[in-house]
């Protein structure tokens, strides 16, 4: 496609497609069932009797897969009960693509030692690279599984899971808003022509596209040929919902204006936004996502804090080990400019617009939202105003201000204490 001038919107601009799991498992299945039917008929190295492989092979099939199966099993019950102890959104575990690859070797495994136990019962001699292949096998599903142990063990401790939500945090932040960005200069002019998606002050009428979909969270927004069609059609689509937004049926999605076709554009070509279009640019899912959602981060890490500081659990250094994590991620963000919400073709035109946090959203959701129940833990309290001074310190003269109401916030709330222990 075109090239896309605004840096801030080039890399959302492809969703970040993932390999299905049940794709991988049937992958490896493929290749253990055209392992099993050829390498008996091999004839390299030593020979077996076919038939007295029959029984081993069966055995460790369905050993392996019955152990990955007992330890999937156990690992999940207890991940998923000790992840909720921070956030019931959180599934860094269930997410990682170890879990789902072993299986799938473990799978391929099993068809081979199954489909090779068939395919030697009926020949007299058998390569011996068959039962090596088998035992290979097993020993390396033994290896993925004890990997995945530690792996499990590591996701139920806090320093892991505040460290991983980092650095997906900080992966996300890089892409979104790249150090030493900044914004186009005639980004002020064009939120300057903004409107709600109504078409007033427009040339020409807006059209609101809907969801027709189930209700989900979005996850992501895949805006290449989206992009590519509004540039044909001369348009404008104005999204009305964030990545991390639930929509819901019925619900606007985005709005879109103008839509004259354009000189050169060849006959046959498409030169029309569909509400279709708009809306297969959506990927929908059942919760949020890192992959282009910046702000979930910081949701993690409020969820964590929050736990922490309720009567239930009343943990305040785990509220401030979260809010060590928080304000390394603001830092990172205090010196970008988080405004670009433009997505424009090779002409420079803006061709989409989106809804991004601001920095007030960021200041809100990682720090903000704990000052309620933060208030009668004076060490919270002290964590949180060392973040917002060392902010204030490096944080763009535009973000300061946000900063500061929420520091004289935090400084009263610790006057109160303070008074009580003087008098």
């Amino acid at each position: 496609m075109s090239p896309v001038r605004d840096r801030h919107a080039r890399r959302p601009l492809r969703a970040r497609r993932r390999l299905r799991a049940g794709l991988v498992q049937l992958l490896c299945a493929a290749v253990g069932l055209v392992a099993g039917l050829t390498v008996p008929s091999v004839g390299i190295g030593p020979a077996v009797d076919g038939g007295r492989l029959v029984e081993p092979l069966v055995t460790l099939g369905v050993g392996v897969i019955g152990v990955v199966s007992l330890v999937y099993s156990l690992l999940f019950g207890v991940v998923q009960w000790s992840a909720g102890a921070f956030s019931p959104r959180l599934h860094l575990f269930r997410g990682d693509p170890l879990v789902w690859r072993t299986f799938a070797f473990a799978i391929g495994v099993f068809v081979f030692c199954a489909v090779a136990a068939m395919t030697g019962a009926g020949l007299a001699q058998v390569t011996v690279l068959v039962p090596v292949a088998a035992i290979l096998g097993v020993l390396t599903a033994v290896g993925l599984i004890r990997r995945l142990q530690t792996r499990a063990l590591m996701s139920i401790q806090l320093a892991h899971v505040l460290d991983a939500v980092a650095v997906q945090g900080r992966r996300v932040i890089d892409q979104r808003y790249p150090p030493g960005s900044a914004a186009d200069e005639d980004d002020e002019d064009d939120e300057d022509d903004e409107d709600d998606g109504s078409g007033a002050g427009c040339p020409t009428p807006a059209r609101t596209v809907v969801w027709a979909g189930r209700a989900g969270v979005v996850q992501q927004l895949d805006l290449r040929r989206l992009v590519e069609s509004a540039t044909r059609a001369d348009a404008v689509v104005v999204f009305r919902v964030a990545v991390g937004d639930t929509v819901h049926e019925r619900s606007p999605l985005a709005s879109v204006r103008g839509g004259a076709r354009r000189d050169g554009v060849p006959d046959g070509v498409s030169d029309d936004v569909s509400d279709d279009l708009v809306r297969r640019a959506v990927v929908r899912g059942l919760e949020r996502s890192f992959d282009q959602d910046p702000m979930f981060a910081f949701r993690l890490l409020a969820d964590i804090g929050l736990r922490a500081l309720s009567p239930a659990v009343n943990d305040p250094a785990t509220a401030v080990d979260a809010l060590d994590t928080t304000d390394g991620l603001l830092r990172q963000l205090a010196v970008r400019d988080l405004t670009a919400s433009t997505v424009r073709d090779g002409a420079g035109t803006v061709r989409v617009r989106l809804v991004v946090p601001s920095w007030e959203d960021y200041v809100r959701t990682g720090v903000t939202d704990l000052l309620p129940v933060a208030a009668a833990s004076p060490m919270v309290l002290h964590r949180m105003l060392h973040l917002l001074d060392h902010l204030l310190e490096v944080a763009l003269p535009d973000h300061r201000p946000a900063l500061a109401r929420v520091r004289d916030d935090v400084r009263s709330l610790l006057a109160g204490p303070e008074r009580q222990a003087a008098g």
